[in-house]
Order: structure tokens, then C-alpha cells, then sequence
């Protein structure tokens, strides 16, 4: 462990040492000596060397896909994985030109000579990605580059309509940082990002005809997504389980939302994670050959993607067949459970990269900075620490801090004088019962906060029964009592009932119709209290004042 971290120190500073010097351009490339060196310290940064054993990672349902060679593999090598994700940045228009980057717009309609690469055409850049950026920076507790430069990133794929990709070489905007997550049992755990870097996205291949892995009739281009501009965010070898980098993509994903960055919807490829994976005997300090993994579309099937991958590479090697293992991008099929072969991973002397021409350095200055950091939310991990100071449980605290909109939600009930468990126990238990019945998010709920706080008072004043309340929330949560709960309750006669007179007149009637019952109890059997109770709530309709009746029936079951 401590030769890995000293051999990532030492590549870093090798990284330092070259973005503080000048690299001997010649008609804008770069020498062959610098070449030589940042590959091999790019290589570095882009190997990681997390680990993880499968067995620490199966779940239930991922026991079905591990096979018998599992535990036996674990015994003789180790993983060696890192994550890189890109984040799509929600911005107003792409990276480089003004066409709009809404996601679901009609194909090739947010294209124009800019993103297409057509010749003669300026990219210039959005300066709300700068600032996206910079945020995503602090949140990440990363350094933040006063001076940061574009470079080409050149291959081709028919989604990259110019041939290269504009992104960040060697100069990244953010460097150093790292996460903290709070783990179910109490505990933190630290992942580094070793830095996070601002680029285009290319546009989506659609295929069509048949499984894409099998093979298909066509393929169709939208080139909408050419241009969105992302971060991406890399990883430290911090990992060390599948748990591990479950918990890392999670935390990221909470954090670019709260941000506000970005949706983090991984279904829909705005926020989307690479892991390079290779295997290697253990105790060994070599890297062996590295393999990329695509098209995982949640953090699930990122764990099971590395859990086959590692299988299948140790049963290559424990077989003779190392040679087998190429360096390739493989796809996650979430059908099939495995990893398919896609094409020929590019190498960085593949890239050739270069200094962008057509763009200047970004400068970023202490005062945009300072700019940023004023308006930054709360942020997750802010605000776990925030409701475990309301004495709330871990649970309860991991799950209100897990969303954005069910975060607002509970801070605004409580902030009305509400007590913090009871919001959380409406909020965790009946609403969002609601939501998962009826498979929609609590975005999509209409009940404004202040009606969710004043039907929660009305229960604590006996105004209104806690059933009457679970039978009114889903009209609620419609935002039917957005007005006032209590003259919406008050239109359907579903008032509580307090007046001692007509609660004598209702258990009279319960105890006159249940004459045996009431015998056996004044017999003994004082168990069947809970039988009357219960009779007389359905009597009220659940209207009825419980403390009240429970008063006078125990009084009459008495004969008094």
C-alpha cells in the first residue's frame, strides 16, 4: 500500500514538474522527449491500482453470476481498477458554440459548424463551464488551476464529427481532491481524486436491427450530444471493494446534483463511468494488460461488470491464455451478464495530443473563485453531519441526505417547528411509500412543504386523527391542501371528533351491539379492550378524539 501511494506521489510530482515547464512546441507539437514522459506519467494517473476481492462485493443476486472459479481466484490474484467518470455539465448551450445542449431534442437538430468541425469554424468557450467547473473543483476539495490550456485529443469514431475531441491534456483545471462518504454504519471513508479535467462529449451511435453486441443491421449518428461539454473526474487508488467504489460513484452522483452541475442520470449517459481493470498475482507491484469496460448504466451493473471481468481475466491467465488479454474497450451486457469485445484500445501515443490552436489558456482569478465559493449549496456530506446533529438515526440521516428534493423537503418542514423525527418518519415511511407504488419521484410530488408541516400540527392538536391524515395524504401530496389543510379536512367533514357527549353516544352503541364481549371482558378477559377501541373507531370513521374515547370507554366498559 504505501509503495503504490509513493509511486502515485511520485508520478504526480512528475506532473507537476511538467506543467511548470515549457514542453519545446515546434509548430504545435510537441518534442519527442516530452511525449515519451507525459505518456508514461499520464499512463500512471490512469492506472489505478484500487482492489477488491468478489466475494467482499456479491450481493444475493449477484451470487447467480459469479461462478464456482470465484474463491479460488481470490486466493492467488487481485484486481487492479480505476474509475474515470464524465459528468455532463448542465449548461444553457454546449462546450465551444451557442447550440443549445438539451438532452431529447430531435436527432442533428443542436448542431451547426462549430460542434460538426466544418473548416473555417472558431470554437469559443462557454464560460458557465468554467464556472461549473470550479464548483464541481471546491465540492471536490480539489486545487483549482489559476492557469489551465485545452489540447486535441485526436481518434476516430464515427460519433466525432471533427476527428478529435477537445479536451485537457496536462494541464487540467482541477487537481488533488478527494471524497468523503459516510458509510451505513457510522463510519467515513476518503477517496482521492487525483484530477478532474474539462472536455467535449461526442455524439451517440444508435443501432438498430439487432443487439448491438451481436451485432447489427445499421447504426445511426445523432450528433445533438457532440460538443455537451463534461468533466471528467478521475479517481485515486483509494478503492478497495466493490462496496467501495459503489460508495464512490454514489457520493459523486449526490454531489454533482446538489451542485447542481448536472442530473447525474446514468440512464440517460449524464454521468457515465469507465473502469479500467486489470489482474495481477498478489503481492506484485506490475500492471497487467488494461482493459476498459463501458456501457454501464448504474452502479450495480459497474459491480458486476468488474466482478466477470476479473474472472474472466484470472481463468485466461490461470489457463496459459494471457496473451488473450488485449488492451480493448469491452461493453457491459446486462442481459447477458458479461463483457463483449468492442474494439482496440487506443494507447496515448495514439492520441497524439496537442495544444488546442484556436483557444487561449483559461485563466481563472482569485475572485471568480471567491465568486464561486459564496454561492455554493450544502452539500451532502454538510448535510448528514447537520441531521445527525438533530439526533436523527443513521438511516434516517443517510436516506434524507440522499436526494436533493427530499432533503428541501424535510429542512423546509422542520424549519416551520416541526420535530425532526416526526418529519422523518413521514416522509421515509407514508410519502415515499407513495411514490415507490406509484414509480414516481418525489420531484413530482404537488404537496407544498408548509401542507406537509400544518397537517403534522394538526395531528399533534387533535384536530385530526393520524388515520384520517393517512387517509387525506394522497389528495395532499396532489397539492389538494395547498391552500390550508385544515379548511380542506373541515370541506369533507373529516374534523376529529371531540365533543364527550356524542363519543359516549358511539361507544354506548359499540358496547350494546357487542353484549358478549363486553360480558367475557367484565369476566377477565381485558384483552378485548383493544377489540372495543378498534369498534369504535370504525364507528367515527377514524374521526374519533383517541385519548378521549379511550377515557369513556374504559369508564362504560366498567359501568361506570
Amino acid at each position: 500500500m504505501q509503495s503504490a501511494l509513493r509511486s502515485v506521489g511520485q508520478t504526480a510530482a512528475k506532473a507537476r514538474s511538467l506543467s511548470q515547464c515549457k514542453l519545446g512546441y515546434s509548430s504545435g507539437r510537441p518534442s519527442p522527449e516530452s511525449i515519451g514522459l507525459l505518456s508514461s506519467t499520464l499512463t500512471s494517473y490512469a492506472h489505478f491500482t484500487s482492489r477488491f476481492t468478489v466475494k467482499s462485493i456479491a450481493t444475493a443476486s449477484e451470487a447467480e453470476v459469479s461462478n464456482a472459479s470465484t474463491s479460488a481466484s481470490q486466493v492467488e490474484y487481485e484486481a487492479v481498477i480505476g474509475i474515470e467518470t464524465h459528468v455532463q455539465l448542465q449548461t444553457r448551450s454546449k462546450a465551444f458554440c451557442s447550440c443549445p445542449s438539451e438532452y431529447g431534442a430531435e436527432p442533428n437538430t443542436n448542431i451547426c459548424p462549430v460542434c460538426m468541425g466544418h473548416p473555417g469554424s472558431l470554437p469559443v468557450v462557454n464560460t458557465q463551464m468554467a464556472t461549473l467547473a470550479i464548483r464541481a473543483g471546491l465540492a471536490l476539495n480539489s486545487n483549482i488551476a489559476k492557469r489551465s490550456k485545452f489540447d486535441r485529443k485526436q481518434y476516430f469514431y464515427p460519433d466525432l464529427p471533427k476527428g478529435y475531441q477537445i479536451s485537457q491534456y496536462d494541464e487540467p483545471v482541477c487537481t488533488n481532491g478527494h471524497i468523503e462518504v459516510q458509510l451505513s454504519d457510522g463510519s467515513k471513508q476518503k477517496f482521492g481524486v487525483i484530477r478532474a479535467h474539462l472536455e467535449e462529449d461526442a455524439g451517440k451511435t444508435v443501432y438498430g436491427g439487432a443487439d448491438r453486441l451481436a451485432g447489427s443491421e445499421y447504426s445511426l449518428v445523432d450528433y445533438n450530444r457532440a460538443g455537451v461539454p463534461l468533466l471528467e473526474i478521475v479517481s485515486s487508488p483509494d478503492m478497495r471493494t466493490g462496496k467501495d467504489v459503489y460508495a464512490y460513484g454514489a457520493e459523486l452522483r449526490r454531489i454533482v446534483r446538489f451542485l447542481g452541475i448536472s442530473d447525474g442520470n446514468m440512464a440517460e449517459g449524464s454521468m457515465r463511468c469507465d473502469v479500467n481493470i486489470s489482474v495481477r498475482p498478489k503481492g506484485s507491484s506490475t500492471f497487467g494488460t488494461k482493459v476498459e469496460i463501458k456501457n454501464m448504466n448504474n452502479l450495480s451493473n459497474m459491480q458486476k461488470a468488474i466482478e466477470y471481468e476479473f474472472d474472466r481475466q484470472v481463468s485466461l491467465v490461470k489457463s496459459g491464455q494471457e496473451a488473450e488479454i488485449v488492451q480493448e474497450t469491452r461493453l457491459w451486457d446486462e442481459f447477458k451478464l458479461k463483457t463483449t469485445s468492442m474494439r482496440k484500445k487506443e494507447g496515448l501515443a495514439d492520441y497524439r495530443y496537442f495544444p488546442e490552436p484556436d483557444l487561449l489558456p483559461l485563466e481563472i482569478s482569485e475572485e471568480m473563485i471567491e465568486a464561486v465559493k459564496s454561492s455554493m449549496p450544502e452539500l451532502p456530506s454538510a448535510k448528514r453531519e447537520r441531521y445527525s446533529a438533530l439526533g436523527l438515526p443513521m438511516y434516517d440521516v443517510l436516506i434524507l441526505a440522499d436526494d436533493v428534493v427530499t432533503a428541501k423537503m424535510f429542512d423546509d418542514v422542520i424549519a416551520t417547528g416541526v420535530a425532526p423525527k416526526t418529519a422523518s418518519n413521514w416522509i421515509m415511511g407514508d410519502i415515499m411509500a407513495y411514490c415507490n407504488e406509484r414509480k414516481m419521484g418525489m420531484d413530482q410530488l404537488k404537496i407544498a412543504p408548509s401542507a406537509l408541516a400544518e397537517m403534522i400540527s394538526l395531528i399533534e392538536t387533535n384536530v385530526i386523527s393520524g388515520k384520517i391524515a393517512k387517509d387525506i395524504l394522497p389528495e395532499l401530496l396532489e397539492g389538494k391542501g395547498n391552500a390550508g389543510v385544515k379548511a380542506f379536512v373541515e370541506s369533507k367533514g373529516l374534523l376529529m371528533i371531540s365533543d364527550e357527549a356524542a363519543i359516549s353516544s358511539m361507544v354506548a352503541a359499540v358496547l350494546a351491539a357487542n353484549l358478549k364481549e363486553l360480558t367475557d371482558y367484565r369476566n377477565g378477559k381485558t384483552k378485548l379492550q383493544g377489540f372495543f377501541q378498534g369498534a369504535v373507531m370504525k364507528e367515527s370513521k377514524g374521526r374519533v378524539n383517541p385519548q378521549m374515547m379511550q377515557q369513556i370507554l374504559m369508564k362504560m366498559l366498567k359501568g361506570e
